[in-house]
């Protein structure tokens, strides 16, 4: 591409204003300005709506030098040099004076530099031609909206720039759990903010993600020390929600610590209770600190200490070296004490036995545990640090009922604010004391739990249903008159009348129809007996590690199995013996020479290829069908119109798991073997999964660790526990609850 302006001249320019300035920036700032000249050359005029002087460099420059006054002067010459690139391509332009393309709105643009100095932008490094690392002070998200809005007027332009490259600041890794935590967090200290009013109050604003509109002029009051339900459709955006929050892309103040469970931690060789303990950073910081000064007063004990000169000290200047260090470590010790330091690893394992961890998983390194068991540490974590904010996706997911049990009683004594994102109506109506329900780009809440949502929000909807229709009927009656007597010259004056009222008459909104989900599973050919069953069946991974001992089942046509068990008993691997993946030690397992079986792995996600579309997953998995009726079989479970040729890495959790059900639906299947398949789903999804299991003519067993759903579908439990699979003797899952956790004594 053509040098529209002089790029030594700009690299001068540079050195003799920011002496210190990196060469990425020398580079970034040539190649930004050589394109913005490239354009006002080919369009003949500067794009009145922004300055990428003003916008994007200055703001670079100011973070990267000492002295304001030059970088301001530095951005003149900058602007000249573009203003003469602009009058070289449009003579006409060279007048001093010319006409505004556009009004100026002075207010908005000084508010708007007030917040940009005063934004507290994380750190990101620049790595340097020579090895070094700095810190930069660039706001990376500000920075990636200007390259988007660079990159798409080069392609409209046709732009062919081989000089312009992207900014490096913005393809950095991904930050580990901690450095996020301390990027989103701040203030280090969080006894300093005891005191604070820690309510979060957004109001007005608008949330996008992948081109979509999530929510509109939306707004949310969360108390401090209250616990709200985030409620709504799959696909709504209440994850997209959680994480603007989380990030602070939302006004939240920064004395407010806040903490997103949204994935597993990294694992490596940390013990599972230390990287729990390492969660809390100031207390390790205060650790760290403390160790610190106790090897400097060790020194100092020592026969002729030196100080920082190298040279020995005095009596005196031992004595006021000590009496520095022991006021700094009387704070360290006042503050270790303020936050109940000492009963931290006793806190820390109380947690982890409680999600489910032995003893012995206490000291094993974090890379050991599955990818469920890491998502329980990072939880753990969480519940650790205790932020006064914690956000929460679909907490229960990956735990067996014993833990969630466990997890609700502890959120209920949570004495900080609790946003979460569930569609346990069970799990709500423990936990929750107010819900957030999520729809039509707006967010509704209601004081109370699940259930008293449930009959408010329908009272609620009948109301305004009323009122909209009262409105329009009296809308139709003013118009009526109007139509009737707007031209008749003895009623003209009151038609004008009726006219002002219906202008000032606020406008209402039809409150909008629930969408109905079904799912529907095509019904199998009957075959014969026996189907499936199991006699003597052992299955060992390893000599010393034996899952299961002489296992006896019979099932049939009919049957609607529910597999209840603690987390590691081998619920999962039964499923896996039943469909043929795993081979038993010893024993049978028998299976109709023509029988399918479909099955539904709590993985599911990890097996679907995120760059296809969900009719293209199909198509791959199972090939042999045309596109209409892969679209069928989506259409079947809510995937329809052009969500089904949407990438599947947009869709959200409960979008993948309806891609997958349709996947089970083109096997045509007898049997359904169903691990966790509501993790994800939404609620009118969940009861839509329920209603077409029941009206499935084939067998299901299934994992799960929701009470309504099994209570709903199943009409036995067999119980994997001890090596051992037995028929549950009790009612139902509420009384396989109360006898593994027996209710809390008042």
């Amino acid at each position: 591409m053509a040098e529209y302006l002089d790029q030594n001249e700009i690299q001068n320019l540079l050195r003799s204003h920011v002496p210190d300035i990196d060469e990425i920036i020398v580079e970034y700032v040539q190649g930004y300005l050589n394109d913005a000249a490239a354009a006002i050359a080919l369009s003949g005029e500067r794009d009145a709506s922004e300055d990428p002087v003003e916008d994007l460099i200055k703001p670079m420059l100011e973070d990267a030098a000492s002295d304001e006054r030059k970088v301001v002067t530095l951005c003149e010459k900058f602007s000249q040099m573009l203003t003469k690139v602009e009058q070289q391509a449009n003579p006409q332009k060279r007048s001093a004076i010319s006409k505004l393309a556009a009004p100026v709105n002075m207010a908005a643009q000084l508010a708007q530099i007030d917040k940009a100095a005063k934004a507290q932008a994380g750190t990101t490094d620049l790595a340097h031609a020579k090895g070094r690392t700095v810190a930069s002070q660039v706001d990376v998200k500000k920075l990636r909206k200007a390259e988007a809005r660079i990159a798409a007027k080069i392609e409209k332009r046709g732009v062919k720039s081989s000089r312009y490259e992207a900014s490096k600041l913005i393809d950095e890794n991904p930050l580990d759990d901690d450095d996020l935590l301390m990027r989103v967090n701040p203030i280090l200290d969080y006894t300093l903010s005891r005191d604070k009013i820690k309510d979060v109050k957004l109001d007005g604003f608008d949330i996008s993600y992948a081109g979509k509109r999530i929510l509109t002029n939306s707004s949310v009051h969360l108390v401090y020390g209250r616990r709200y339900g985030l409620i709504g459709r799959n696909g709504i955006g209440k994850s997209t929600l959680l994480r603007n929050i989380a990030h602070r892309e939302l006004a939240v103040p920064t004395y407010i610590s806040i903490l997103f469970v949204e994935q597993e931690m990294i694992g490596d060789d940390t013990p599972a209770i230390r990287s729990v303990l390492k969660a809390d950073i100031f207390r390790e910081q205060l650790l760290r600190d403390e160790a610190a000064i106790n090897e400097e007063l060790k020194k100092l004990d020592a026969p002729s200490p030196l100080d920082e000169r190298g040279e020995v000290m005095s009596k005196h200047e031992i004595d006021a070296k000590k009496n520095e260090m022991g006021d700094r470590l009387n704070g360290i010790m006042t503050k270790l004490t303020e936050i109940e330091s000492d009963k931290a690893e006793a806190k820390a394992g109380e947690i982890l036995n409680g999600l489910g961890f032995s003893a012995l998983d206490f000291q094993r390194p974090t890379r050991s545990f599955s990818g469920g068991w890491r998502m329980r540490l990072s939880l753990a974590r969480a519940l650790f640090c205790r932020p006064d904010l914690l956000l929460l996706d679909e907490p229960t997911n990956m735990l067996d009922i014993p833990a969630v049990v466990w997890l609700e009683r502890y959120l209920k004594t949570w004495t900080s604010t609790l946003l979460v994102v569930s569609h346990d109506r069970e799990f709500l109506d423990e936990v929750a004391t107010d819900i957030v329900h999520q729809h039509s780009e707006q967010l509704d809440q209601y004081r109370g739990n699940f259930q008293s949502f449930w009959s408010t929000r329908e009272e609620r909807r009948k109301n305004q249903m009323r009122e909209y229709e009262s409105q329009m009927q009296q809308r139709a009656h003013l118009q009526d008159f109007i139509d009737r007597w707007r031209y008749n010259a003895n009623r003209a004056a009151q038609a004008q009348m009726k006219i002002k009222i219906l202008e000032k008459m606020p406008e209402l909104e039809k409150p909008e129809d629930d969408k109905i989900v079904t799912f529907s599973f095509p019904d199998p050919e009957s075959i014969s007996p026996p189907v499936l069953y199991m006699v003597d069946l052992t299955f060992s991974y390893s000599e010393e590690r034996k899952i299961l001992d002489k296992v006896n089942i019979d099932m049939q046509m009919d049957a609607r199995v529910a597999i209840v068990g603690p987390n590691g008993a081998g619920k999962t691997t039964l499923l896996k013996l039943l469909i043929g993946t795993l081979e038993p030690t010893s024993g049978v397992v028998h299976r109709h020479g023509r029988l399918r079986i479909a099955y539904f792995s709590q993985h599911h996600v990890d097996q679907l290829d995120l760059k296809l579309t969900a009719v293209g997953h199909l198509k791959k998995m199972y090939p042999g069908n045309t596109d209409e009726e892969y679209r069928r079989h989506l259409g079947c479970f809510g995937i329809s119109g052009m969500t089904g040729l949407q990438e599947i890495s947009t869709l959200s959790g409960g979008q993948k798991s309806r891609v997958t059900f349709a996947g089970l639906a083109v096997q045509q299947p007898h049997f359904l073997v169903l691990d966790e398949p509501t993790n994800h789903l939404d609620m009118e999804s969940m009861d839509a999964l329920t209603n077409a299991l029941k009206l499935f003519k084939g067998g299901v067993v299934l994992v799960s660790h929701d009470e309504r759903f099994i209570d709903s579908v199943c009409t036995e439990m067999w119980v994997c526990a001890d090596q051992k699979v037995t028929k549950f003797a009790g009612e139902g899952i509420k009384d396989y609850k109360k006898m593994i956790c027996p209710p809390e004594e008042a």
